[in-house]
């Protein structure tokens, strides 16, 4: 009883607003099914075969009024409806600063969590209650789906493509995780749990994990690997962007107009390094996209991102 209690709790930020939502869309519809259905009886009754009911041809305004009331009426609920979900409420996730970044890995049947500072844990997260929270999710093999019931949140989670989630917990408590969309025999197990904390408890239970290295490390380490400071590393003879302090800057375009080098910059930087050229250089990086894993490619994110702005 009481799993089911946080299971049904509205445990995240925007909890309630999908919680309205959702009611609020099943009342819609549910007046719409009735007046339908209330009709159809009223007709079926007051038209059956032998009835006394007047026959004749309805007056040709009484039918446009209708046709045209009954249009507008659904159009114009249509795009409310759009309007709320898209852009007149907290539904959908937005970006706060401050985020805690944490990458989440899905195989068959697991999840495969890492921390920032390097704690890695399996079928579970571990979160700070009101803090937000920033998934970068990949995953090793099929398409699986990232659910938890009581944030009501639910994301893909799809191979060699990176997905993000971002919530912000409001409950301390210990919530169900589930795979929602079906990965495999073992589909059913791939289950776990998300453990929300205060800041206490969470700093007190990072400090007991036992750590690898971090993203940037494992970043630092493939960047090595894949022979990257060839080209991108100061004092190179190769003409390539510096790496150093890019990340989050504006990227003038080869072809005209500017980017962000936000994370999907990067990441397409790496994967396919022709869609973006900068201004000024060659396009004559190869492309990484069947050289690095998605998790790999989180990884060499992370070391661009930590990288100072060269002097």
């Amino acid at each position: 009883m009481n799993a089911m209690r946080l299971t049904l709790a509205e445990a995240s930020r925007n909890a309630r607003d999908v919680d309205i939502a959702f009611f609020s869309v099943l009342g819609i519809s549910a007046v719409i099914f009735l007046t339908l259905f209330i009709l159809l009886v009223v007709f079926t009754v007051r038209y059956r075969k032998g009835s006394l009911a007047r026959r004749g041809p309805l007056p040709r305004w009484l039918t446009r009024e209708i046709e045209i009331g009954w249009t507008s009426g659904t159009v114009f609920v249509a795009i409310f409806i759009f309007w709320w979900f898209v852009g007149g409420s907290q539904i959908l996730p937005r970006a706060f600063p401050g985020q805690l970044e944490i990458h989440v890995e899905a195989r068959q049947w697991m999840w495969k969590v890492q921390h920032p500072d390097g704690a890695r844990e399996i079928d579970s997260l571990h979160i700070p209650v009101d803090v937000p929270i920033r998934l970068v999710m990949t995953s090793e093999d099929v398409i699986h789906s990232f659910f938890v019931p009581a944030f009501r949140l639910k994301q893909d989670v799809l191979p060699t493509i990176t997905t993000e989630l971002e919530f912000t917990a409001t409950t301390p408590g210990t919530f169900d995780l589930f795979c929602a969309e079906y990965c495999g025999a073992q589909h059913s197990r791939m289950t776990g749990q998300v453990v929300v904390m205060t800041a206490p408890a969470y700093a007190a239970w990072l400090h007991q994990q036992p750590h690898g290295d971090s993203l940037v490390r494992d970043g630092e380490a493939l960047y090595a690997k894949f022979g990257c400071g060839a080209c991108h590393a100061p004092g190179s003879q190769v003409k390539a962007p510096k790496l150093g302090g890019l990340a989050g800057q504006r990227v003038m375009l080869s072809g005209g107009g500017q980017v962000v080098a936000d994370d999907a910059y990067l990441r397409r930087a790496i994967q396919s390094p022709r869609d973006d050229i900068a201004a000024g250089y060659d396009p004559i990086m190869p492309s990484y996209a069947t050289v690095a894993t998605a998790p790999e490619v989180e990884a060499l994110v992370a070391y661009v991102k930590s990288l100072p702005k060269e002097e």
